[in-house]
This record gives structure tokens, sequence and C-alpha cells, in this order.
């Protein structure tokens, strides 16, 4: 079993459509390298992941590469522009980037496990890590946004981060996590040191504190009853006049859909709620179904406590809606302005960095 993570932090961004053009990328993948080159000489491929994870951090850093700063784009962009600008250099670095956007997303444990001859680790916990950051923020912590990016960053001897992004298509905007593998907690329970929102609403939140009853039941659940008679009572739900709870509803639930799921659950009898979100085929669906009749019929309701508190992308000078940090802003711009000036790159592109860094 690996170091479990935690969560650093969560941003919510506008979602926008399209890529960078080609010349933009190509100077924000020569400057991310340069300065990814200065930092891990200067402080060590376990500073840059710690700087990756910070959502402040992060924030600056795509100011500095000149992209667009307060728009989704910025998380799959700059995430790209590091893994592109790195390529070829992990052995060197001792620093390495998989995953992506989309379906590049999917070979992230590929590229783990491509990478495994030049590590001192085992890369086996690094691709759990991977996976089980993703099923909580996709299945464990249902906020209305579907992942879509994820990235993992990691060092030769095991270290790792996760930046990751969802999309809401219905308010369009997206949101994006953070996770530190450094910070041992909990897969499972209260996985985040920091989540950065524009705003706070409800979702099913099997990673809170308050649903670690619930998070005992629904593995119970799911590994003492038979799929069976799982069906059975949540037809037994839908036919009652529930109150409405928001993201725990039978409405997008169809029981008779979700019997290979359960099936799977009880034939590999999983020992915690962790085994049991690990499973291949327990999803958002699985979850929800086995939330209903821990709240229902056990009386062991899970949180609905949404975990963002904090918005920095849409902080404001007056306070509104949220005040700016400004002591982790002004760290986060001191410490890229000092990798600019050190980073191996032209007078021009330097320049106008500063101004970029100057003018955020």
């Amino acid at each position: 079993m690996p170091s479990p993570g935690q969560k650093t932090g969560v941003a919510n961004l506008p979602l926008h459509h399209g890529k960078a053009p080609s010349w933009l990328f190509e100077r924000m993948r020569q400057l991310a390298r340069e300065i990814v080159i200065v930092i891990v000489d200067e402080s060590g491929a376990e500073e840059m992941l710690r700087r990756l994870s910070d959502p402040f951090w992060f924030q600056a850093f795509g100011c500095v590469l000149g992209y667009d700063w307060h728009s989704s784009g910025v998380t799959t962009t700059v995430c790209g522009a590091v893994k592109e600008g790195t390529r070829g250099l992990g052995d060197q670095l001792g620093f390495f980037v998989a995953g992506g956007k989309g379906r590049t997303s999917r070979k992230t444990p590929t590229e783990i496990e491509n990478s495994g001859h030049l590590l001192r680790v085992n890369p086996s916990p690094l691709v759990y890590a991977s996976r089980m950051s993703a099923k909580v923020d996709n299945s464990a912590l249902q906020d209305g946004y579907q992942l879509y990016h994820h990235t993992f960053f990691f060092t030769k001897d095991g270290a790792w981060t996760v930046v990751q992004q969802g999309m809401n298509t219905s308010n369009r905007y997206a949101r994006r996590y953070h996770w530190l593998g450094e910070k041992v907690t909990d897969f499972v329970c209260e996985p985040e040191a920091a989540i950065c929102s524009q705003g706070r609403g409800k979702a099913l939140n099997l990673v809170a504190s308050e649903s670690t009853e619930a998070r005992s039941t629904i593995a119970h659940i799911a590994a003492e009853e038979k799929p069976e008679k799982i069906v059975s009572q949540l037809d037994k739900l839908k036919t009652l006049s529930l109150p409405r709870r928001a993201h725990i509803t039978l409405e997008d639930i169809h029981p008779d859909r979700l019997v290979r799921a359960f099936a799977t659950a009880y034939e590999h009898q999983p020992k915690d709620f962790e085994s049991l979100l690990g499973l291949e085929g327990v999803g958002p669906k699985t979850l929800r179904a086995l939330s209903l009749i821990s709240d229902l019929v056990y009386d062991t309701p899970a949180s609905l406590r949404d975990p963002a508190t904090y918005s920095f992308a849409h902080g404001g000078k007056d306070g509104h809606p949220y005040p700016v940090d400004r002591k982790t802003y002004d760290a986060s711009i001191q410490f890229l302005a000092q990798a600019v000036n050190k980073a191996k790159i032209g007078s021009r592109e330097k320049l106008e960095a500063f101004r970029r860094l100057r003018a955020w």
C-alpha cells in the first residue's frame, strides 16, 4: 500500500474551449522547461512537486508562461507545456510527467510504468496513487464536475503530485484539483489540505470526516449483501416518496444496470471503503446508490458538504467574493521571479515574463 496523498487545493475556472496556438505553446514549452530546470537544480525535484501542488503558484506559473490567467485552459496547457518541455530529461532531472487531457489521461499508468527503469522505487504505488486520486475526485466526491484531465508528476524516489480538472457543462465552469503525495493523511478521509473554488454548493462528499460511519456502512453493504438484495432495496426506495437530497437521488440510477458492479463488490469482499472505491467498475452511480441505502435503510447519511471553501482566481481587492491571500500570492510571485531570472532564456522572453508576472 503506498503512502496516501493529501489534496492540496481546487480551483474553479471558466470553461473555455479551443487550444493554445502553436506559436504560443512552443514558447510556453521552452520557458516551462527552463523554469523547471532552474527550480529542480536549485531546490530539488520534490520542491517542484510542492510548487505544482500549490494552486496559487500554479496560477502564477500560468501567467508567467503567457496563458490566459483565469480560463480552464490554463490547467491543460500549463501541464502540457511542462510535460513537453521536460520530455527526455527525466533521468537527468529525476522529474517525470505522465497523463494529460482526454484520452491521454488514460495512458497515465502505462507512462508511469514506462519510466520504471529510471526510478529508484517500484512504480506500482505511483500507479495506485494516480488511479485513486482520480477515483476520489470523480466518484467519492460528487460535486458536479466530470474529470477530463489528469496529469501525474513524480520523482525518481516515488514522490508525486497530481493536477487534474473536471468540467460542469451546466454552469460552464471547470474545477481543478491539486494533490501532494508527501502530505500523508488518507485517500478516503479529508484528503484536502485546502480547496479553492468560486463558490460552494452541495455535493455527495464520501471523503468528508462526517462520512466516516457512512463509508463503513457502504463497504459493509457491498461486501455482505448479495447483489439481488441491494437491487431489491433500491427498487423499494424508488417506489417511496423520498426527500430530495442533492446528489443522492435515484432519478438517474437504474438498479438493474448496476447488478454487475454490485456483483463485483460482493465477489471481492472489500475490507473497507478504499478497497471498494478501488474496484474496477465501481463508479459514481454505484456509490450514490449505496449511499442512499446507507442513509435511508441504515440511517447513516453521508456528508453533503462541498469541500470547496476559497476562491483565488476571483478574489478581489475589496474582499468580494473572497479576500485575496496576499502572503501566498507574494511568495508565489517572488519564487517565480527568481526562477525566471535564472532561466536560460532570451532577454526578450525574460522581459515579457517579468511584465506578465508584474501585471498579475
